[in-house]
């Protein structure tokens, strides 16, 4: 995407031992002083910050990109919007629940496609796992979905409710708790959208050959040549 001149958003937090960190360490490989990063905050992960923390989160990310601060409703605030210096950890699940939701719809507003990897199936705090809400908010959208399953995880699980893989190559599950019904009622949403007569598929700019090889792989540069390969189709005009 970088090599393309294309932009990267992340929703997600600031945390030194976060994808963050990883994205500007590529940003600072490739050289890129244009912002082409966005780093988007639902409403706790930046009010839990205090103006010292973020005020350094902020300079150390400098020219490679911005970090966007959400209110519970989605909508763009400046960081000290009815706040002071110190942090302000909010502790309302359900209002964090409703945030993490609007991080997740703002995004896809505001992007050309989703790329997803990964995602716990247990410990989550959303009303559903972050990797499946987002495929759901995505999929309504009809923002290309990029679907990289080689890891596991929630994306797996999605690929296969989908229809674009059975996920037999997958090893199985380990004993351990029944799973979140949370993450069972989600994949059922996830189904359903397959069953509805306007389905047309992910429509991502991959075939179905190439969408399954995106779903099984579990290299870094096949998926990036793959995703890049669906957008550039996607938005060549």
């Amino acid at each position: 995407m970088l090599v393309s001149g294309g932009k990267l958003a992340y929703g997600g937090h600031l945390d030194p031992n976060g994808y963050t960190a990883l994205l500007v360490q590529e940003l600072q490989r490739y050289s890129r002083r244009d912002r082409p990063l966005r780093i988007c905050l639902a409403w706790q992960e930046h009010r839990r910050l205090s103006a010292e923390e973020f005020d350094k989160n902020k300079q150390d990310i400098g020219l490679f990109g911005e970090i966007v601060c959400l209110d519970p409703e989605g909508h763009v605030i400046d960081w000290n919007s009815g706040r002071g210096n110190n942090p302000q950890p909010v502790h309302d699940e359900a209002l964090c629940q409703q945030s993490l939701t609007a991080l997740r719809s703002y995004m896809a507003s505001t992007t050309n496609g989703r790329v997803l990897i990964g995602g716990r199936r247990h410990g989550f705090s959303g009303v559903l796992p972050g990797v499946l809400e987002e495929a759901i908010i995505s999929l309504k959208h009809g923002q290309p979905l990029y679907l990289a399953g080689g890891f596991g995880g929630v994306t797996s699980d999605i690929v296969t409710a989908l229809g674009v893989d059975d996920g037999s190559w997958l090893p199985a599950a380990p004993d351990g708790p029944p799973p979140d019904q949370r993450l069972v009622d989600g994949l059922k949403q996830v189904s359903a959208l397959t069953s509805a007569g306007d389905w047309k598929g992910l429509e991502n700019g991959l075939t179905i050959d190439e969408n399954k090889q995106l779903a099984v792989t579990p290299r870094p540069t096949e998926i990036a040549a793959l995703v890049s390969l669906g957008l550039g189709r996607r938005f060549r005009a």
